[in-house]
């Protein structure tokens, strides 16, 4: 995959702009109710803001150069990242074209449409426009809280196309987390002959809080991070859930490690099967939000926790 290395060098120092812009926009949409207190007008400062965000857009990837430097044979994980990088491409793109158009609509030189009229009071509000949230993951975050969650997305992608894919996973950052677990799944069921529909996952909560502390990968499987405890806590020591401490509403979890296996060789006890969302508003009334179930040890019943709500979460709000 290093051929593709020089497709996106451009990306690396766009890596290095998130903190200031974020931490300006933060301050400039929180800030200003009116524009009287800065004597800037609700149009400009909604155009400083597309500028600024015009600006700072990486450029999409090159998925046919992509795709002919991985050739023929690829594993189903990365058949992943190129859905993943072909809907992050979709994204920036009409980010890029709707705040074009947004700079031209206020300039008077076409009409503001609905459409450039959301995303316009969207900036202003600090919220995500509707047009790019139906491109993006699921989200509850702030736009500067989720800019600084889609320049992280980026890094990790370019860390998979121009190195190899990360040893520990962002879960966080796909589009579709579930289907890199399927991928998985299906990767280590061709090694081994598995059935596909007789096979599931086994995870394990390791005793690393960073990633940088992972020195080898996982030969089948993966470390997954930047999950989140609803309903309790992780007690290090014991290596099991426990209670929640007050007026905490989440704590994060340590690495965990996900193995694929045969679904009638696993045997657990004194664990509880946790359902992983993607929100806090963990799934709707069609299921959608569900991502898989981490299986985490407990010395508590199992009732216990399910009376506690206790569930991941991959964002906090």
């Amino acid at each position: 995959m290093h051929q593709t290395h020089t497709e996106v060098r451009p990306l690396r120092n766009r890596l290095l702009w998130g903190s200031q812009f974020y931490t300006k926009l933060q301050a400039c949409c929180n800030s200003f109710p009116g524009g009287s207190s800065t004597g800037v007008s609700r149009e400009d400062h909604i155009a400083q803001i597309a500028n600024d965000v015009i600006d700072k857009l990486p450029q999409e990837f090159d998925l046919p150069k992509i795709k002919r430097a991985l050739g023929l044979d690829i594993s189903p994980t990365t058949v992943v990242m190129l859905q993943e990088l072909e809907r992050f491409n979709n994204l920036v793109a009409r980010m890029r074209r709707s705040l074009v158009n947004l700079k031209r609509a206020l300039a008077g030189e076409v009409g503001m449409s609905n459409e450039l009229d959301d995303v316009a009071r969207s900036l202003y509000n600090a919220s995500i426009p509707n047009i790019w949230r139906r491109l993006a993951p699921v989200t509850l975050k702030s736009l500067g809280n989720w800019m600084v969650h889609f320049q992280r997305r980026l890094k990790q992608y370019y860390q998979w196309v121009n190195d190899c894919e990360p040893a520990v996973m962002w879960l966080s950052g796909l589009h579709i987390p579930e289907s890199y677990l399927t991928a998985l799944v299906q990767a280590t069921c061709r090694k081994r002959g598995w059935p596909l529909d007789k096979s599931t996952l086994y995870t394990q909560v390791t005793k690393y809080t960073d990633a940088e502390d992972i020195s080898e990968r996982v030969i089948n499987g993966c470390f997954l991070s930047g999950m989140f405890l609803e309903g309790a806590a992780w007690d290090e020591e014991k290596r099991c859930v426990m209670r929640q401490p007050p007026k905490q509403l989440t704590q994060p979890l340590p690495i965990l490690k996900v193995i694929p296996i045969e679904a009638h060789r696993l045997k657990l006890q004194n664990t509880i099967r946790t359902p992983v969302y993607v929100t806090s508003q963990r799934r709707n009334a069609m299921g959608v939000g569900l991502v898989f179930e981490a299986d985490l040890a407990t010395k508590e019943h199992i009732s216990h926790w399910v009376l506690q709500g206790l569930c991941l979460i991959l964002n906090t709000d």
